[in-house]
């Protein structure tokens, strides 16, 4: 095992116990996506009676979808770790000693990654539950958790790097929402392609939200057309490795500021 290895298993391993001795955001973090998928599912549930949604229950569309929104969500607050260890001198610290970079990205994305797979797999129960039905089986449900936590360690990465160059809780925060929302409401995480005016589809196909949404939607169906699958999955792996490459250069504008 190499030391970048190592160094990121145990950034990943610090992460996980803070979220351990933090018992109300854990709680609140395993609760959100079901309180989403509840509340969505009965808001928008009539939508199912317009001409040309199609055949499939309102819960079985929107679970993967509020999987796909879940991992936006919560991946944009990643960087806020990053501004904690600023303000208590901890990123100094990091950067003095022999810790690389990549492995202090790759830490918070590991992380990332174990906490979308979670709650994920939560949405996936209660949507089950709800009535969702899975035609796609485990290869689909495998699909849906490859994609979605490709797009988690997509907005991590964002979010880290635009960290590094703002050094502001408030314009994080503030910056990561501005993104989120739009980025969500423009794809089909919530609403059939079919029944959203026509340039909101034409961005949808340059969306990576929509990306995530369409693979996992494909890979649940009953006749699953793998090439699309394939197709969204493999613009998210680089979407998702490019970004990572770039947060893990956003360290040089940090220090030059520092």
């Amino acid at each position: 095992m190499t030391t970048a290895m190592m160094h990121s298993l145990y950034l990943t391993g610090r992460s996980l116990r803070i979220l351990r001795r933090e018992p109300a955001y854990l709680a609140f973090t395993l609760i959100q996506p079901m309180v989403w998928l509840l509340l969505f599912s009965q808001l928008f549930e009539s939508v199912t009676e317009i001409p040309g949604f199609g055949d499939t229950s309102y819960i079985t569309y929107l679970t993967p979808g509020v999987i796909v929104m879940n991992a936006i969500m919560t991946a944009n607050w990643a960087g806020t770790s990053f501004i904690d260890d600023m303000n208590r001198g901890v990123m100094d610290r990091n950067l003095t000693s022999p810790l690389s970079r990549g492995a202090l990205i790759n830490g918070i994305l590991s992380y990332q990654a174990v906490v979308t797979v979670a709650q994920s797999l939560i949405i996936f129960g209660i949507g089950l539950l709800m009535g969702a039905r899975y035609d796609g089986g485990v290869a689909g449900v495998l699909v849906v958790l490859v994609a979605s936590t490709l797009l988690a360690i997509f907005f991590a990465a964002l979010s880290c790097a635009m960290a590094l160059l703002v050094r502001s809780q408030e314009s994080l925060i503030g910056m990561s929402m501005f993104l989120a929302l739009p980025l969500t409401f423009l794809s089909s995480v919530l609403m059939a392609p079919e029944l959203v005016p026509g340039w909101v589809d034409t961005v949808a196909s340059f969306n990576p939200v929509d990306w995530a949404a369409t693979a996992s939607r494909e890979a649940l169906a009953g006749a699953t057309d793998w090439g699309v699958v394939a197709g969204q999955t493999g613009f998210l792996v680089a979407l998702a490795l490019l970004m990572g490459w770039l947060a893990t250069r956003a360290f040089r504008a940090y220090q030059r500021t520092v």
